[in-house]
């Protein structure tokens, strides 16, 4: 598989909003964004099914919404209220039938 490829990340203030985007290929079931701040494992931030079911980290639960864009391949983050803990790289995870693929990541820094 072709390792997704992520954009949109940067440096916003603490109350601001960034969305990022993730584009991959193949028969994908699954696309997720995760995070890894510094010190910290990486965790799971919010996933998309292929049938549009979501699920979202309670940390973010009312702030960041997953889309899909009309390719069914492209998977959106929209990032609302964001705080400083928020702070990490974003990876997207592509999720096929038989394995998956990370993208390199995108730094998201906010500052308060």
């Amino acid at each position: 598989q072709v390792q997704p490829v992520e954009s949109g990340g940067g440096l916003v203030q603490a109350g601001g909003s960034l969305r990022l985007s993730c584009a991959a290929s193949g028969s994908i079931v699954k696309m997720g964004w995760y995070r890894q701040a510094p010190g910290k494992q990486r965790e799971l931030v919010a996933v998309i099914t292929i049938s549009g079911s979501t699920n979202y980290a309670d940390s973010v639960k009312g702030r960041f919404t997953i889309s899909r864009g009309n390719a069914k391949n492209t998977v959106y983050l929209q990032m609302n209220s964001l705080k400083p803990e928020d702070t990490a790289v974003y990876y997207c995870k592509a999720e096929y039938l038989l394995g998956s693929s990370w993208g390199q990541g995108t730094q998201v820094t906010v500052s308060s």
